[in-house]
């Protein structure tokens, strides 16, 4: 029978130990410069305390989180690419896709490459296989130039303990015309400790999506997560990333782009899935002329909690970021979204931009959006809003006059209200998706 038990009895934290980060090291051969960051990234993660009282973690209550179940370090237990549901497997694009990464309970099960691209020099592989095959791309670029372990309680905890991840490169002057297509699917309970390493070269360019899932599971999981996306001066990457864990899973993420001079960085980032999510989504434009447009899209119902922790560093004069993110929430779902563009002194003629709209969609939902603006440069274009509303009955009735039932009426306008952010996204199969996962969550 099952014990229930007051929220502040249950652990805090997990309960990892060095025994965990050695073996690690051990099992997979590392070489010593990664075994020396890991250590050096633990000993941060003991000496940093659980964030709980932090003004990004003030909001976001995830004591509720049993880290004794959830803690166990998912090993691959003979699941196979059948696990995956096949609208995760389809082609990004028609028939055929530029590469093919598919992962199952941290392993890899399926890789695929096109030899158009191969013969460019394009890598796509897992990062296990990159630190064999290209020991010296991965050392020079992995979390050292986007996420840190110095980023937080939980970066810091992923930098000693990540167990499995991807590795992207893309060679100066190199067109990847084919999309990358990549799939991280559990299908037991406990942690996920995943890395995603884009690096795309001067001159280079790709589209890439990558998607997270889970099985149903009645225990209770995390994910802690790392993105790291480098774009190389004039380069131009495309990042599609879609978020659906089940119902029991909690991630924690860190995610960042560095874009570099003329350089632009499309990000789209979706999120439906999970118990709970908070996310710290960033963007570093770090040459003139970087251009950086960040998408999100977020849809809570029943339980669910969101917090999207946004942020846009203009490091460099004449850069240009454009935020928008959309939402919704049912039920007694909860989505928080923090915003805050950055300069730093003499960053002249900046653009920055951001906003978040939020469509309530049950009186016991709620919403929160806070946008922030800290400038130290005196001649910028920077503004910011989050803007919150319900669906008005006059479209509704609109639709209902013409014949339209009143729930299919309510459908179009809320498909309507998210249409922007999909439209985003370059592949037409994957919008199609999404728009009838919206539609279940709110047929459900």
């Amino acid at each position: 029978m099952a014990v229930v038990r007051r929220r502040s009895a249950l652990p805090q934290a997990p309960s990892y130990s060095l025994a965990d980060l050695r073996s690690i090291c051990d099992v997979h051969d590392e070489p010593e410069w990664l075994r020396a960051r890991r250590l050096e990234a633990w000993d941060l993660y003991q000496n940093t305390p659980m964030p709980y009282q932090e003004e990004e973690w003030r909001r976001t209550d995830y004591r509720h989180l049993r880290w004794e179940e959830a803690e166990t370090l998912i090993q691959a237990n003979g699941a196979n690419a059948a696990a995956v549901p096949d609208k995760n497997l389809e082609p990004l694009t028609g028939d055929e896709q530029g590469g093919l990464l598919v992962i199952v309970d941290g392993k890899v099960i399926r890789t695929e490459l096109a030899d158009a691209l191969a013969r460019q020099g394009v890598i796509f592989t897992d990062l296990r296989t990159a630190l064999r095959d290209c020991e010296a791309l991965v050392e020079k670029h992995l979390m050292t130039k986007a996420v840190k372990a110095t980023d937080g309680k939980f970066a810091a905890l992923h930098a000693a303990l990540w167990d499995y991840g991807v590795f992207v490169y893309v060679p100066r002057n190199t067109v990847a015309r084919l999309p990358l297509h990549v799939v991280c699917y559990n299908t037991t309970a406990g942690t996920a400790i995943g890395h995603v390493l884009v690096v795309l070269e001067d001159n280079a360019q790709a589209t890439m999506q990558v998607e997270y899932a889970s099985a149903e599971t009645r225990e209770q999981s995390t994910y802690i997560g790392a993105t790291e996306l480098i774009v190389g001066d004039a380069g131009n990457l495309r990042y599609v990333s879609l978020q659906d864990w089940n119902r029991e899973t909690f991630e924690f993420s860190h995610q960042r782009g560095v874009v570099g001079r003329d350089a632009q960085l499309d990000w789209v980032n979706g999120v439906m899935g999970s118990r709970l999510t908070k996310a710290f989504i960033e963007v570093d434009a770090v040459g003139p002329g970087a251009n950086a447009r960040v998408s999100g899209f977020f849809f809570a119902d029943r339980d669910q909690f969101f917090d999207l922790d946004t942020q846009q560093n203009h490091n460099a004069p004449l850069t240009n970021t454009d935020l928008l993110f959309k939402g919704a929430a049912r039920d007694t779902a909860r989505t928080l979204w923090q915003g805050m563009i950055k300069s730093l002194p003499q960053m002249q003629r900046i653009d920055g931009y951001q906003v978040c709209r939020n469509l309530l969609l049950s009186n016991d939902a709620r919403m929160d959006g806070i946008p922030g603006l800290e400038i130290e440069a005196d001649d910028v274009a920077c503004s910011h809003a989050a803007t919150f509303g319900t669906l008005e009955e006059e479209p509704i009735y609109y639709l209902m006059s013409r014949g339209i039932a009143r729930p299919q009426a309510q459908l179009m306008i809320i498909e309507g209200f998210f249409d922007e952010l999909l439209q985003r996204i370059p592949f037409e199969r994957v919008r199609q998706r999404l728009m009838d996962e919206i539609e279940a969550k709110i047929i459900a």
